[in-house]
């Protein structure tokens, strides 16, 4: 009974863990059309608009680490916190395989991921 009981809150988890990235990206997307129309009614400038993508990926894993830690009830921090390291993990991905390199710097990557990493966890906490 305890094993079929442990798989069900594994399988339960992969999907909160899947709802929440699916409305982390429709966030994100949401957002970047927004910043997209900023820019081009206002013509906004390069510095702004890198300023406006890294709130997105800060809001967007807020709002999944929120999401989860909603789901989860319990230790949602980590639930966060691994919410924002997957949407990082996953945007790397598509990254590298649309440009087939990295870009920018080995600084800005890790600054992402800290960014992401701690907007999923600080979502989780106040969820």
């Amino acid at each position: 009974m305890d094993k079929k009981k442990k798989g069900q809150e594994i399988e339960n988890g992969l999907i909160w863990m899947l709802k929440s990235l699916l409305c982390a990206y429709i966030i994100s997307g949401l957002l970047l059309l927004f910043l997209t129309f900023l820019l081009y009614k206002f013509n906004i400038d390069e510095g702004k608009v890198a300023a406006g993508i890294i709130m997105i990926y800060v809001i967007s894993t807020f709002l999944g680490g929120f999401i989860i830690g909603k789901l989860s009830g319990n230790r949602k921090f980590l639930w966060g916190l691994t919410c924002g390291i997957l949407y990082f993990a996953l945007l790397l991905l598509v990254s590298l395989g649309v440009y087939r390199s990295l870009q920018g710097n080995g600084a800005n990557v890790v600054t992402t991921l800290l960014l992401c990493a701690g907007g999923g966890m600080l979502g989780g906490m106040v969820s």
